[in-house]
């Protein structure tokens, strides 16, 4: 399949998760009456409550529904892109007042907009899906350790034999001529080459041992050395798995964050750590949505200073006006955040990206 169809199906797959997060799905009873597609019902289908209205007044589903291939499609295309319409309320606010929607949110205004975890789903799995439309993939023909180290001792041996020949040629040779000059000239490189092939050789081989006797040690930890040995022999496929694994486990970014938010107001007891975690989640969507922007420029050729100056200035710009606007921030209290906080996100994303290389190996 091509990059741009498997970035369509992921995108599409990624709206389907995020509707079902935001609302929640229904089983439709095969026995129920149909009159021209449409399900000729007295009490909700789902609950068996009696009808009065538009909804079931118990459990909420809609009172009149269809059972058509019209409105199968129609449910797909809703549910993959548009969000009910919550979408238009919720990106701007995400996008210019983003402490505004964290706050609304967290004090009860739910049904306006999309929930934290349904955007952050289909924002994860549109980053994605537009990086493999526009080409932004690890590579994956990737010379595996033991390769490397085939080819510097096949180099190393050309530059000995070279060497060599260079010397014996030099030991026949009279003194003082042109020719002797030459020659010891090119002996002299000759000599350099192999240094700087076996100097090369020390950084591939594990403790700086020789190239020649080349072998990857041992950690006595089962589970690294297995995982090592699978990033030597296949390094390719690691990278790929580490690809996968990136969005497939990028919810693991919301836990991982939390308690460092919660250092930032730990004597601030009535921010609890609900509040954080919408506050990361919103935020990690964004990041996600601000990425697609910037992929979808660098494809098209806008100019570096363009899509550099957002990436560069947009994160902790809109960072600052959630903390502002979320926990009712001065400027001066929300800027230390800021600071603190760039210094745990790094921390965060390194703590994500060993566990990605853990969950790699195995």
């Amino acid at each position: 399949m091509s990059d741009f169809g498997e970035g369509l199906g992921t995108a599409v797959e990624g709206g389907l998760f995020a509707r079902a997060v935001a609302k929640g799905s229904t089983d439709l009873p095969e026995t129920a009456p149909l009159e021209k597609g449409h399900f000729a019902e007295g009490a909700c289908l789902n609950c068996g409550t009696a009808l009065v209205g538009a909804h079931c007044h118990a459990c909420g589903q809609k009172a009149h529904l269809h059972r058509t291939m019209g409105a199968f499609m129609h449910d797909l295309m809703h549910g993959a892109l548009h969000f009910e319409g919550k979408t238009w309320k919720t990106l701007p606010l995400l996008a210019f007042k983003p402490g505004q929607l964290t706050r609304r949110y967290v004090d009860g205004e739910r049904a306006r907009f999309v929930s934290p975890m349904a955007l952050f789903l289909f924002s994860i799995f549109l980053m994605f899906a537009v990086f493999q439309m526009v080409g932004l993939t690890a590579p994956t023909e990737i010379s595996s350790a033991d390769g490397v180290q085939s080819g510097l001792k096949t180099m190393l041996a050309d530059a000995e034999k070279e060497r060599d020949t260079l010397s014996a040629t030099l030991a026949g040779m009279e003194k003082g001529t042109p020719e002797y000059a030459q020659t010891e000239r090119a002996l002299k490189e000759a000599q350099e080459t192999v240094a700087g092939i076996e100097e090369t050789g020390k950084l591939v081989v594990r403790g700086g041992g020789s190239l020649k006797d080349a072998e990857l040690g041992s950690t006595g930890w089962n589970f690294l050395d297995h995982a090592i040995e699978k990033w030597r022999t296949n390094p390719g496929l690691m990278v790929y798995k580490l690809q996968t694994n990136s969005y497939k486990f990028s919810w693991l970014l919301i836990p991982l964050s939390v308690p460092f938010m919660w250092l930032l107001f730990f004597w601030k007891r009535r921010f609890r750590a609900y509040d954080h975690a919408i506050f990361v989640t919103y935020s990690i969507a964004f990041m996600s949505l601000l990425f697609i922007v910037v992929s979808v420029l660098v494809k098209i050729g806008a100019p570096e200073w363009a899509w550099g100056t957002l990436i560069g200035l947009a994160p902790p710009i809109h960072i600052y006006k959630q903390l502002r606007g979320a926990y009712g921030l001065s400027r001066f209290s929300a800027f230390w955040r800021l600071c603190v906080l760039m210094v745990f996100i790094g921390i965060v994303l390194s703590l994500f990206l060993q566990l990605l290389l853990v969950l790699g190996a195995f």
